[in-house]
């Protein structure tokens, strides 16, 4: 299936913790063709060059105006890239999403507020043609699901990307562990838990943060034995969100639960000392972290995967071998390093994997 082309928006917040679903698109997506980004603090660069000092031919523009003057084509879809801990539009942003729907783009946004409840906004759409996608109204299959144990006849290993905090890479290395998997010849499905995951085209999966608690834990036991009965997978990559020691988020303890994962990698970032958006709540030690997250999780961390903010090459080899020799697991950062040494650390621990490695 052709790819929609679409813009991302992200005025203010590209990357940053809160444009953190720019920041995915950019990266990794097989729904769309990202094909520009708005952020006026970085007009006229390549944001790849930018996010990641790697460039991929996708321009930042100024603003819409900006973009639909300077792309050849126009974009079919405009995607509302900033997540906010509100959950919700910042003044202009309906205007200008109403703007973008004049202009013929659909709307796809994973805010919290969902357009599809505006009337008003809902008849410009129509007036105009075009469709307006909310990604955390989840209406699948599993949505009144609860917890069942019927993920205990899942006899594939199915391995948590869990993390110290929320915003810290845990979707990145979980996709990137997955195609790392995929081309060491195994079947892995990853389960999506956010809005960002299920932008880029995750098959299966739902939007955690917007699930009602008392069904959070079935539902995502329900997509994994969706994805088990439909693919027969070597190997589950489940997607987590917040962290356990966050205030604000309990979705790491549905996804724990929900999926009965067997297996945790843990995203950590260095030099973070505060948790996003709540400077009064320090980041864990990641001794304390490991504990809690195997003790939660009844399974091994297998992995330490970091975040690199804010750290040169030096400190990344540095922090990495510093950890290797502490924590006795598997370091790397996925996005900067090579993954075989997770690959390793899985197969170690589960050796009826290399049976099936094609």
């Amino acid at each position: 299936m052709k790819k929609a082309t679409a813009v991302v928006y992200s005025e203010g917040f590209f990357t940053q913790m809160d444009g953190k679903t720019a920041n995915g698109l950019v990266r990794h997506s097989e729904r769309y063709e990202i094909i520009g980004v708005i952020d006026s603090q970085f007009a006229g660069q390549d944001a790849g060059e930018v996010l990641d000092g790697v460039a991929n031919g996708i321009i930042v523009f100024k603003n819409l105006d900006d973009a639909l003057s300077s792309l050849s084509n126009k974009p079919q879809t405009f995607i509302y890239g900033i997540a906010p801990l509100t959950g919700d539009f910042s003044e202009g942003d309906i205007s200008l999403m109403e703007k973008a729907m004049s202009e013929g783009m659909s709307i796809v946004s994973g805010m919290h507020r969902f357009l599809s409840d505006d009337k008003a906004f809902m008849e410009k759409a129509k007036q105009y043609g075009v469709t307006v996608t909310d990604v955390r109204k989840y209406e699948g299959k599993n949505l009144h699901r609860v917890f069942t144990g019927e993920i205990l006849k899942v006899t594939a290993p199915r391995i948590a990307v869990l993390g110290t905090d929320g915003a810290i890479g845990k979707r990145t290395t979980a996709t990137i562990i997955t195609q790392a998997l995929i081309k060491a010849g195994y079947n892995a499905v990853m389960i999506s838990t956010g809005q960002t995951g299920l932008m880029q085209g995750a098959k299966y999966g739902a939007p955690m943060d917007a699930i009602q608690g008392h069904f959070a834990a079935g539902v995502v036991e329900g997509e994994i034995l969706r994805a088990w009965d439909a693919e027969q997978p070597d190997i589950f990559i489940i997607e987590g969100q917040g962290a356990l020691t966050h205030p604000a988020y309990l979705s790491s303890c549905a996804i724990s639960r929900g999926s009965q994962a067997n297996g945790i990698i843990l995203q950590h970032a260095p030099t973070r000392k505060i948790m996003g958006d709540y400077p009064d709540f320090p980041i864990p030690k990641l001794e304390d972290a490991i504990k809690l997250n195997e003790m939660f999780t009844n399974a091994p961390v297998l992995a330490i995967t970091l975040n690199h903010e804010n750290m040169d090459e030096v400190m990344i080899d540095k922090i990495i071998e510093e950890y290797k020799s502490s924590y006795k697991r598997a370091v790397t950062d996925v996005l900067t390093r090579d993954t075989q040494c997770i690959i390793d650390a899985i197969e170690t621990e589960f050796p009826e994997l290399l049976k099936k490695k094609k």
